[in-house]
């Protein structure tokens, strides 16, 4: 019978002891997936994954290793701790490594009032079959839609468990569920592809196969023959489907390691507005059946609800202990780990300040210029705050919708931008980044 993740870290621990190391954390995932996938009314592929991961760190003063399997036999866990403490003697040394201290540990690590985990039992394989079927055929309905390139419907489950020396350990359940369908418009050359999909903890809480694919295909549609605008400076809003990707760059130049390191373009922003003094952005680790959801983060500590930016003022970094040691301040409760990976800072759930106006409001606002509703690569200089990326939506002219556009390329820089967006209020509020769409003044675009 496979063991318990907390007991699996619990024993790598032990192991890493034996083996000679000072301090040791671990963790061990087990979960199961399963993904259906449907084309022409039929099942196309299943996929069932079942399976246990783990993954040990140990110090050796001020060096550290890490190692992972998917074998969790006893001398697996035995032979993996000789390997890491073999490789902490040879690795360099870093001043700021460490444990938590005891003081500093979560005393809730009881998760079930976050409502993590799905208490209704794994569905049926051919319940996401009909989910996925059900999905294309709403797709192919409409009559500008060509083929459905993919409709899928699937689940998952996990255990996550987290050990160390220092005496903590805690453990909590996840569970995810989830319907996606890209439909395809047009023919030849002229094709144009969309989405939708939605993912929820609580399948209850899932939108229908029907919306999912009647969405996708009529944005597929609404894309269909599209131009380019003159080059020029414009007006641009960013649709709630990808607006978050703007307030993504902001937090990525205020993640702890990038600021230790001097490579932000926010990097001397502490205490300055870096947004509009209408607008906070707000953190909840403790956000009822969301994904980013956790009452300890992966060293132990306790998280907590924070503003990252409060009337538009920078108020602080995203943290973890090493990094928070690097720049002489307390961690934010933020770190993160895979079982293969060193920890690292990250954020929880995020929140933006809503508007007053609807996204219709804020085109009519605009007059002339880009919705953008999907958007391609991206070139963003770290230090300076460039941005450039290629987008595609809609045209706006007399604030009505005029042409879809495609083969865009807007540029700005991101301090500027985020100073003087506006936001409508239209942002869904079950999502990890709660972000509405965004509008943006004075944008350069390249098209003809």
């Amino acid at each position: 019978m496979p063991q318990m993740p907390l007991s699996l870290a619990e024993q790598l621990i032990d192991a890493a002891r034996r083996a000679g190391a000072d301090a040791a954390d671990a963790i061990a995932l087990s979960g199961t997936a399963l993904s259906i996938d449907v084309r022409g009314g039929t099942l196309e592929q299943a996929e069932r994954a079942e399976g246990t991961d783990i993954g040990l760190r140990v110090l050796l003063g001020k060096r550290a290793a890490v190692v992972s399997s998917s074998d969790a036999r006893p001398e697996t866990l035995a032979a993996m701790a000789e390997r890491a403490v073999a490789m902490a003697r040879e690795a360099p040394e870093d001043p700021y490594l460490g444990l938590a201290d005891p003081s500093q540990l979560a005393r809730t690590r009881d998760a079930s009032e976050l409502e993590l985990h799905d208490p209704a039992p794994e569905p049926d394989p051919a319940a996401l079959q009909d989910d996925a079927r059900r999905a294309e055929a709403a797709a192919l309905a409409n009559a500008g839609v060509t083929q459905v390139q993919s409709a899928t419907a699937g689940y998952s489950a996990q255990e996550i468990a987290l050990a160390a020396t220092n005496g903590f350990a805690g453990h909590y359940r996840r569970s995810s569920r989830y319907t996606s369908c890209v439909a395809i418009a047009g023919e030849g050359t002229g094709m144009e592809r969309d989405y939708d999909g939605d993912a929820r903890v609580f399948q209850s809480d899932l939108r229908s196969p029907e919306e999912i694919g009647t969405t996708a295909a009529s944005r597929a549609v609404e894309r269909l023959s599209p131009r380019k605008p003159k080059t020029g400076a414009y007006p641009v809003l960013f649709d709630e489907r990808i607006s978050s990707s703007l307030i993504g760059h902001l937090v990525a130049a205020i993640n702890g390691a990038q600021i230790a390191r001097g490579a932000s373009w926010l990097r001397d922003a502490l205490g300055q507005p870096v947004l509009p003094a209408s607008l906070s952005l707000h953190e909840d680790p403790w956000k009822r059946r969301s994904s980013a959801s956790r009452h300890f983060d992966a060293e132990g500590l306790a998280t907590r609800p924070r503003t990252l930016v409060e009337n538009g003022v920078l108020t602080g970094w995203t943290l973890d202990l090493a990094n928070a040691r690097k720049l002489g301040l307390d961690s934010t409760a933020n770190a993160v780990r895979s079982v293969a990976g060193g920890v690292s800072p990250s954020t929880w759930n995020l929140s933006l300040t809503q508007g007053d106006q609807s996204r219709e409001a804020l085109m009519a606002q605009m007059g002339t210029g880009l919705l953008v509703t999907s958007m391609i690569g991206s070139t963003i200089n770290p230090n300076t705050g460039d941005y450039s990326r290629g987008a595609a939506g809609v045209w706006i002219e007399n604030g009505q919708p005029a042409y879809p556009v495609s083969g865009v390329t807007i540029a700005g820089n991101l301090r500027q931008m985020l100073a003087s967006i506006v936001p409508a209020n239209d942002a869904r509020p079950w999502l990890t980044r709660v972000v509405p769409s965004l509008l943006v003044e004075g944008l350069t675009l390249a098209g003809e």
